[in-house]
């Protein structure tokens, strides 16, 4: 314990266990500030901190460190399923416990946990004694950077939500809030990635630059225009900076998972899944999601898909299509979709035990349209319905550019956006149901305290295909979106030149992302008779590649550039490498010291000379060559290219 009464100006330098990152606190005047530094260059410039509250003045000035407590923490975190499987949550705490010096004299505190690779710290508010809950009006957080930072961002508070292409700017160009991770390069070149963790009961965290031009933290508002409404006790999600040297370095982050709590409950029933889906058919045209001539979700079809996931060797299948509330202008409409009913030409129940005996996973699905109030009214049912078929797995979506909840239009993003999703997490826990949340809310590590949340969208994927999206796309994603968890990208299209649907890559970075743009549920997308009939050989590599996995190694990348990766199998000794490529082509030379000093074959899917993703996205080659861990593999990347390797002891 330390009396900071005495001195009026108080700075304390809080290190990380190696020494590399440093957070220097400061109390002036009264206000509380912070600053971080990476090997000992000044990356964040002293930032205010602290809250509006509805009806109570500032909660930022007049303050004294009343206490101080400091703990050095360090343990091995197992993961049950992921890109690693054990994770070093390794820091050093310090929490400042505040007061104001008068009337009211509230109290809160600021916990800081300093690791190796970033900054963390969240407010935490006791019952105070005159009140037990609060409305909170702003959070004042800043993250002073350099104004000429670079920053790698997809802006907030549109209608299609996350669904935008990154674009370049410098800091003093952003404008309106954005969303995060937000990725930055300082002229200094540190990289780092502001975010945050274990995002429970409060608005997610958007960033914008403040009437002082400083890039400051804009919580998600509810309809009302308030930020929060919070019972005390209360702490905020933390406040994440992920620190690196290099672009590269940034991708291996896994602090935002320590942050969040061990599971509660017994997770053992959860597997991660691949899975094909009555979807993409539907997106050139060849079915319809609504009832008709052409609808996809019928009986036979899925019985069908489940006899061609068998022969393909995929345990899942997605049924989108299947419920009443698909027919007419079905995003207007969501408040009729009923979860519970069936159309006339599909059998749930018989499609249900018909998988059961092929030994195949049905991926059931829920749109509601952003229509809260109504999905909430069936929700339980819904999940007991799914439940007693056997249907361990749904796919949720939210299309709209908004909620609806208790009859008000709200943010996805907003505190009552958060509460509801994190009640559909728990819920389909209590049924032992995993799920794959689409139009989710962002991932802030959740997924350590609760594993069947094993995947979600929350960017743009290949539905955006036709024109939306850009070779350079899928490498920005590793160094933004990708920081904040899985993607269901739903890879795998192998009809490249479909008119409806002109896919701008190659065939060989169809497979690459399998590797590149990790998901506990990976989506094999598109039709299984063009698997069969016009790829076998190709397929094959998406049979093999698994969806969990014991270590991952970032090799090579930069961002919007490209990025290469190699994961090893948590079920087995094989590693796996992927890698794509903007709109250039480039030679890639991959050293294989990863690997134990043993003997390797390595099955090599990569873009031929000549490939190219307008031009002639087939050129594919496929060899093999036995390696060892002296060697080094030199790969091509066509112009929207990529490649998958399978290194098999």
């Amino acid at each position: 314990m330390l009396n900071w009464f005495t001195r009026n100006e108080i700075k304390r330098d809080l290190y990380s266990p190696d020494k590399t990152v440093k957070c220097q606190i400061a109390l002036e005047s009264g206000r509380i500030t912070y600053s971080v530094y990476k090997n000992e260059k000044l990356v964040i410039k002293p930032s205010n901190l602290g809250f509006k509250i509805c009806g109570e003045k500032s909660l930022t000035d007049n303050l004294i460190i009343i206490r101080e407590q400091k703990k050095r923490h360090q343990e091995t975190v197992e993961m049950p399923w992921g890109e690693d499987r054990y994770l070093n949550n390794n820091y050093i705490e310090t929490a400042f416990y505040l007061a104001e010096k008068k009337e009211p004299g509230r109290i809160f505190t600021l916990r800081f946990r300093i690791f190796d690779d970033g900054v963390a710290f969240r407010y935490e508010i006791p019952p105070q004694p005159k009140f037990s809950q609060i409305t909170i009006e702003d959070e004042l957080t800043e993250f002073n950077v350099e104004p000429n930072t670079y920053a790698w961002s997809i802006p907030a508070y549109q209608p299609d939500r996350y669904e935008y292409n990154y674009t370049k700017n410098m800091v003093y160009d952003l404008k309106n809030s954005v969303h995060t991770p937000l990725t930055l390069k300082t002229p200094t070149e540190i990289y780092l990635s502001i975010h945050e963790a274990a995002l429970y009961d409060y608005g997610s965290m958007t960033l914008k630059l403040n009437e002082k031009n400083i890039l400051s933290s804009d919580i998600t508002p509810l309809s009302d225009n308030t930020k929060a409404h919070v019972l005390l006790p209360f702490q905020t999600p933390w406040r994440l900076i992920m620190l690196s040297n290099s672009a590269i370095e940034l991708t291996k982050n896994r602090i935002m998972y320590v942050l969040n709590d061990p599971p509660k409950e017994d997770f053992s029933w959860v597997k991660t899944l691949k899975f094909i889906g009555i979807w993409w058919a539907m997106y050139v045209g060849e079915w319809t999601w609504a009832p008709g001539e052409k609808h996809g979700a019928t009986t036979d079809h899925a019985k069908e898909y489940i006899d061609a996931a068998v022969r393909l060797g995929i345990s899942g299948l997605l049924i989108e299509g299947w419920n009443d509330g698909w027919e007419g202008d079905w995003l207007s409409n969501g408040i009729n979709n009923k979860f519970l009913v069936s159309t006339p030409d599909f059998d749930l129940e018989s499609v249900a035990d018909y998988a059961r005996i092929r030994n195949v996973e049905i991926v059931g699905h829920h749109e509601t349209v952003g229509f809260i109030d109504n999905y909430e009214r069936q929700l339980r049912d819904a999940y007991n319905y799914y439940a007693i078929n056997n249907i361990h797995y749904i796919k949720t979506g939210y299309a709209g550019s908004k909620m609806l909840i208790n009859g008000r239009r709200e943010f996805h993003h907003s505190q009552l956006g958060v509460k509801h999703y994190q009640k559909t997490i728990e819920l389909a826990a209590k049924k032992h149901i995993c799920l794959n949340i689409h139009e989710p809310i962002k991932g802030t590590g959740i997924e350590r305290t609760w594993p069947n949340l094993l995947t979600r969208e929350g960017a743009r994927g290949q539905e955006y295909e036709g024109g939306a999206l850009s070779p350079s796309h899928a490498c920005y994603l590793p160094y933004t979106r990708l920081l904040s968890g899985g993607m269901d990208y739903t890879s795998g299209i192998f009809d490249i030149e479909n008119p409806v649907k002109r896919i701008a890559t190659t065939l060989a970075r169809q497979l690459a992302y399998f590797v590149t743009i990790y998901s506990g549920m990976q989506m094999a997308a598109d039709r299984p008779y063009i698997y069969e009939k016009r790829f076998p050989s190709v397929f094959r590599f998406i049979t093999e590649v698994p969806t969990n996995f014991q270590k991952t190694i970032p090799i090579a990348g930069e961002i919007g550039e490209y990025y290469i990766v190699a994961r090893q199998d948590r079920d087995s000794e094989n590693w796996y490498v992927g890698g794509v490529t903007d709109e250039f082509g480039r030679h890639i030379n991959i050293h294989l010291d990863f690997l134990d000093n043993e003997i390797y074959e390595a099955s090599i899917y990569s873009d031929s000379d000549e490939a190219h993703y307008r031009d002639n996205p087939f050129g594919i080659l496929i060899t093999k060559r036995r390696v060892t861990k002296n060697d080094s593999l030199d790969i091509y990347m066509a112009p929207g290219g990529g490649f998958a390797i399978r290194i098999k002891k």
